[in-house]
């Protein structure tokens, strides 16, 4: 999809999701409106979800897509380079990623953005995968970390 249009797109929704989480003040559900509406509206977007720190492990939370993987071997894959570098990562062609994590064969390109608690720490990321290859761009970074903010709003 061409930035102009994936602009236009996430501007849409993230107007409907601003609307959307005002209806509840838990986190859980707004993290799993997000995610729902992201993947539905999105048709580039494979899998979509977060992974959560818990005890020092990166654990899968509220997803739309194919089986994931549960927790993510440590330091290694595009979510731990997201959360290690404490900014947005995006990858053209996992499979040419050093250390990438293969869940699902079919994902070819993937964008990870950190997401943050209300002290402002990096407490997990929100993870997008494409089955097609170079599918993110920074239009897609801006806009995620945007709508991630709406957790905590």
């Amino acid at each position: 999809m061409e930035d102009k249009k994936k602009d236009g797109r996430y501007g849409r929704i993230y107007k409907q999701l601003s609307e959307l989480v005002l209806k509840s003040n838990n986190t859980q559900a707004r993290m799993a409106t997000i995610i729902a509406v992201l993947h539905h509206k999105m048709e580039y977007f494979f899998w979509t979800g977060y992974y959560l720190l818990e005890d020092g492990k990166m654990t899968v939370n509220s997803y739309q897509g194919p089986v994931a993987c549960q927790v993510l071997e440590k330091n290694k894959g595009v979510c731990w380079a997201a959360f290690n570098q404490q900014e947005t990562v995006i990858v053209e062609d996992v499979h040419a990623f050093p250390g990438h994590i293969a869940c699902d064969s079919r994902s070819n390109s993937e964008i990870v953005v950190p997401l943050k608690n209300t002290n402002g720490k990096i407490i997990g990321v929100l993870d997008v995968d494409s089955s097609e290859k170079a599918a993110f761009t920074k239009v897609d970074a801006l806009w995620l970390e945007k709508i991630l903010e709406l957790i905590h709003s």
